[in-house]
């Protein structure tokens, strides 16, 4: 059987069910709401982390930059993987690597083993997240994909939610370490993905003409050839924007709400997953926002929103204002379910994962540096500075997306340029 052949076994035992865009949309849900679990785990432990350990803000920070790191290495290495050896496969290994290795942390003997840890994780969590966006775009119609793609990356906001609610009842009862454990829970995202996602009818018919046509395996070289070179230059610049702000934002808003706005674990949880409810909601809104004026224009708005209110959520020391702003300010950090959608129409079929991945992924490991920059600032500062200088980093994202063509819901884009890869994907 050639790779990327199989046929998972409900195709084979089960009658009827969901078609193929609805299990991928299932799939793609319940992996991308563990990613964002396992994330979230480290922030809501970081302050009992840093008093069991020790340890320094900076040091704390540096266990963010760990697995932001590993996911930037990650995506290169899982989106070459997945365009030559199939999508199905690379997103199963990657749910199986980040589950795994972050229970491994509630098991860890000090500091320095839970940052290798960290680092490993990283290495499946991104890998998660372009294997997605190209499987939504070749499973669902073009003028729908902005919008599935939006849905399924709005179970972040889940995955946040549900750390957030988990901690709360864990972390005051039975500490940090058995909060880790519950990534084990990732493994249900592979049991469904082994045996209800079947892999991507477009991809294998694409594979097996390249293994025809004995066409090699694509170099990660080719999105950076001239056709695409720009796409790939301003599609990682925005989303290393965007993601140096979001992560110097979520990494320590758990920290910060404790430390500096005087809160206790509990209340701290419900605040997180207040945000969490308005980021839900801006996924959907910036979704439908896609499909109707177009995924460039839709950024762009996000971004300028989320560079507004950041800032003033920093500065509030209400509690009641701040319970209010604070899903205001995450309906703005919706932006990755429109990158999903966004990337992979940039890119054609034989570098979509690559593509797609690099540009959002490799902008994760830019900004694995945000925690430990942003802690650092929190010494001689305080974190509501550190947190309000991240609105400015939002707003160069949006700067970036002018560069940027707009793409259309036939899947092509609006510009030139794309012929080229249309071409020579028909040759």
């Amino acid at each position: 059987m050639a790779a990327g052949d199989s046929f998972p076994p409900c195709d084979r035992y089960m009658i009827g069910g969901l078609t193929v865009k609805w299990r991928v949309l299932t799939g793609g849900f319940l992996t991308y709401m563990f990613d964002a679990l396992d994330f979230m785990l480290l922030a809501m432990s970081l302050p009992l982390i840093i008093r069991e350990f020790g340890i320094t803000m900076a040091d704390a920070g540096l266990l963010g930059t760990a697995t932001l790191l590993g996911v930037g290495l990650s995506s290169v290495v899982m989106g070459w993987f997945a365009d030559n050896y199939g999508r199905r496969t690379a997103l199963m290994v990657g749910i199986a690597i980040f589950g795994l290795f972050t229970a491994a942390i509630g098991l860890a003997p000090g500091y320095y083993s839970v940052l290798v840890l960290r680092f490993i994780a990283g290495l499946g969590l991104g890998g998660v997240w372009g294997v997605i966006a190209a499987l939504i775009s070749e499973t669902w119609p073009a003028n729908q994909s902005s919008s599935a793609a939006a849905f399924v990356f709005s179970s972040w906001s889940v995955g946040f939610g549900s750390a957030a609610v988990l901690a709360g009842y864990v972390l005051p009862r039975y500490g940090w370490r058995p909060l880790f454990l519950c990534g084990a829970g990732a493994l249900l995202a592979v049991l469904y993905t082994y045996l209800c996602v079947p892999e991507s009818q477009a991809w294998k018919e694409q594979k097996k003409s390249r293994e025809t046509a004995k066409t090699p395996n694509v170099p990660v070289s080719e999105i950076f050839s001239p056709a695409f070179l720009r796409f790939t230059v301003f599609g990682t610049l925005s989303s290393s924007f965007a993601l140096i702000a979001y992560w110097g934002v979520n990494s320590w808003v758990p920290t910060f709400l404790v430390r500096e706005r005087g809160m206790d674990i509990a209340n701290m949880s419900m605040f997180v997953v207040m945000l969490n409810v308005g980021m839900f909601f801006g996924y959907q809104v910036f979704g439908f926002l896609a499909h109707k004026i177009g995924a460039r224009k839709a950024l762009i708005l996000n971004f300028i929103g989320a560079a507004l209110m950041v800032p003033l959520y920093a500065a509030v020391t209400d509690p009641m204002v701040l319970l209010w702003m604070g899903p205001l300010m995450a309906f703005f950090f919706g932006y990755s379910g429109i990158f999903g959608a966004y990337f992979a129409k940039l890119y054609p079929m034989h570098v979509r994962s690559l593509g797609s991945g690099f540009c959002f992924d490799v902008g994760r490991g830019v900004s694995a540096f945000s925690p430990f920059l942003l802690g650092f600032i929190a010494a001689p500062f305080s974190l509501a500075v550190g947190i309000g200088l991240c609105g400015g980093s939002f707003a160069l994202a949006g700067v970036m997306m002018l560069f940027l063509p707009e793409t259309s819901d036939r899947g092509a884009l609006e510009d030139p340029t794309y012929a080229i890869a249309d071409l020579r994907e028909a040759g």
